[in-house]
């Protein structure tokens, strides 16, 4: 069965984003729901994949990233309001035997997103 992963690197320093806040979100017509909320590790990675097995479902899905709170933790001298703040990825799985991973490249002025393997 298929799986949904994600990873995060901080472009701005060169290293994994460790220590983001994640939340994945399941999107329903204009009704969005909640499915969980973790944290990178030290490499940047979630320890499990976000999604596995019986819950992989097809569907309209939404990774938020709170990248400007990873920022601003780490030091970096940031406007009010934040110019890259919460990072809001809206992507659609169609085939849910397939592994998705959905990458984040991300400094405070800018991010890129693509599908990985």
């Amino acid at each position: 069965m298929g799986k949904l992963t994600t990873h995060v690197l901080d472009t701005a320093h060169g290293r994994p984003g460790a220590g983001i806040k994640v939340e994945l979100f399941v999107l329903t017509g204009d009704a969005r729901r909640a499915l969980l909320t973790t944290h990178t590790n030290s490499d940047g990675r979630c320890d499990a994949p976000l999604l596995q097995d019986d819950a992989f479902v097809a569907g309209e899905y939404e990774l938020v990233f709170h990248a400007g709170d990873y920022f601003a933790a780490s030091g970096v001298d940031l406007p009010e309001p934040r110019f890259v703040d919460r990072v809001v990825l809206r992507f659609g799985i169609a085939d849910a035997t397939s592994h998705y991973h959905v990458p984040l490249l991300v400094s405070p002025w800018a991010y890129s997103t693509y599908r990985g393997s």
